[in-house]
């Protein structure tokens, strides 16, 4: 079992930055690619961004591309989103994500493991 912990959502106005992050617990964390799925309001939950456990190969979709940047602290079982010029479109509860293949984590349907979510409210 993996144990996926994100902090760091808010409200933030249009333009602005936040990073995002998700403290895993449970199995050696670099065994695991992770990445970031998002859900809007009335939305289905998608894919955002994912990162390979060594950290040598990152997809993105791309809505964020350019904007966004997925990152892992192998050491501090960590990962990291930092979101740039943030649109209210990025309005939705961002959770974390955790599997064996990166390819997989790139659809919902392949997530073994979630965190809970932290929301991310940006205002126009």
């Amino acid at each position: 079992q993996v144990q996926l912990v994100e902090s760091g959502g808010g409200l933030v106005q249009a333009g602005g930055s936040l990073r995002l992050s998700c403290a895993a617990s449970g199995r050696t964390f670099s065994n695991y690619a992770m990445g970031w799925f998002r859900q809007a309001p009335g939305k289905e939950r998608e894919f955002v961004a994912t990162i390979s456990g060594g950290g040598a190969t990152t997809y993105y979709t791309d809505s964020v591309k350019g904007r966004s940047t997925i990152s892992r602290d192998n050491a501090k079982n960590t990962v990291y989103l930092q979101m740039n010029s943030l649109k209210p479109e990025d309005t939705a509860v961002y959770y974390c994500a955790a599997g064996g293949n990166i390819n997989l984590l790139r659809v919902t349907g392949g997530v073994p493991y979630w965190g809970k979510g932290t929301l991310v409210t940006v205002s126009s």
